[in-house]
């Protein structure tokens, strides 16, 4: 079938690797032309089969929509019960985040998929915000101990109510998710969640060091911490737990998922950096553009680097897909699809722009996915449609 313009623009805008299924799944909706159906092989087929598998999806598309909004409200509530609206410091990007998660995610009975993904998503951005630009050294030094206390953390006071805040949003929502997953999962596997906040504190802590004192990391130093304080961690590694897969602490620990994940992280972090160095460079933090700069003397513009790091992209997200696609796997491949799905939301949200900080850019796609009802092209019926090889 030929393409038109609009499908055709649509295509190089939003490659494979650059789109989240749900809003496919609109467009390929609203886009269809029952009269206009075609297959691969000659054969009549009823007009009316096409308009069933029309109206099946139209209902699939239109029941998802009002669990997601529901989903939303709950998470409005949850934010605003742990008093997460109440740091000034921090972008409200909660519909961002629960848009990641409604438009992967999609099917309707990953509810608890969902949930723990845009939880630990907003998070995970309030805590890099505190510890960027936040919080006092004082306070990210509280926050890191209190988390490294965990259970024990009454040991300690907090040093600020904007710590008491974040702290106790994070203590409570955690140990809920690991009480869910370990219920799921039929062993215990909250010691796993905490790990990893540890993990993603410690080194947003050392970044900020890094910047308080003007050290320049070398690129492994660099790229070995950011593949932890780029906090996809404690975002999707929680989320496997609960695609309905068992996922034994042995594969947890092995090889392939570690290897899944700093891919996925590697993606994310150098796709961010392309769009964040201009104001990390204002901010004294340095990120892997402004390191390959320094690195070659200066001789390298800005451009370069980005190019340089581009190839490094493609390279990373094609390791990735190889490893998502291959038979022979210790990870369960509806688990490996959920980093694959993370390396596609970076994509779109910064292969153009830092569509996560913008306070427009992804607006449209929240709606498309969760608020606008679907807008169907209308077609003549017919008592056949004939389809030609």
């Amino acid at each position: 079938m030929d393409m038109t313009f609009p499908q055709v623009e649509y295509v190089l805008n939003f490659p494979f690797y650059a789109t989240m299924e749900r809003l496919d799944h609109r467009r390929n909706i609203e886009h269809f032309n029952i009269m206009g159906s075609q297959m691969l092989k000659t054969a009549y087929l009823p007009c009316h089969v096409y308009q069933d598998h029309l109206a099946l999806a139209v209902e699939d598309f239109t029941f998802s929509q009002i669990i997601y909004q529901d989903e939303l409200m709950h998470l409005e509530s949850w934010l605003k019960e742990n008093r997460l609206d109440q740091l000034q410091f921090a972008r409200q990007k909660l519909t961002y985040c629960y848009l990641s998660a409604s438009a992967t995610i999609f099917p309707p009975e990953l509810s608890d998929a969902r949930i723990t993904w845009a939880k630990i998503s907003v998070l995970t951005s309030i805590s890099d915000d505190f510890f960027d630009v936040g919080g006092s050294r004082e306070e990210l030094e509280n926050l890191v101990a209190l988390v490294e206390k965990w259970d024990e953390h009454q040991e300690l006071q907090f040093y600020s109510e904007r710590v008491k805040i974040l702290f106790c949003a994070t203590y409570t929502t955690v140990n809920q998710i690991g009480e869910m997953a370990s219920a799921v999962q039929d062993r215990d596997v909250r010691k796993h969640l905490i790990e990893l906040w540890i993990d993603a504190l410690r080194s947003m802590m050392t970044e900020a060091e890094w910047a308080r004192c003007k050290y320049l990391p070398t690129t492994d130093e660099y790229m070995t911490n950011a593949n932890l304080s780029y906090v996809l961690g404690p975002i999707v590694l929680p989320s496997l737990y609960f695609v309905g897969q068992e996922l034994l602490e042995s594969v947890v620990k092995d090889q392939e998922y570690n290897e899944l994940f700093r891919l996925m992280s590697t993606n994310g972090r150098l796709l961010n950096d392309i769009q964040t160095v201009e104001r990390e460079d204002s901010q004294g933090k340095v990120n892997s553009v402004s390191l390959l700069i320094l690195q070659s003397g200066g001789s390298m513009s800005t451009e370069a680097a980005k190019k340089v790091l581009q190839e490094s992209i493609a390279s990373c997200r094609r390791e990735l897909l190889r490893l998502v696609l291959r038979e022979d796997s210790v990870v369960p491949r509806p688990c490996k699809e959920l980093f694959w799905k993370m390396c596609k939301i970076n994509e779109l949200f910064y292969s153009q722009t830092d569509g996560y900080s913008s306070p427009t850019e992804m607006v449209g796609a929240v709606n498309a996915v969760i608020y606008a009802p679907l807008k169907l092209q209308k077609s003549n019926p017919s008592s056949a449609v004939k389809v030609e090889k």
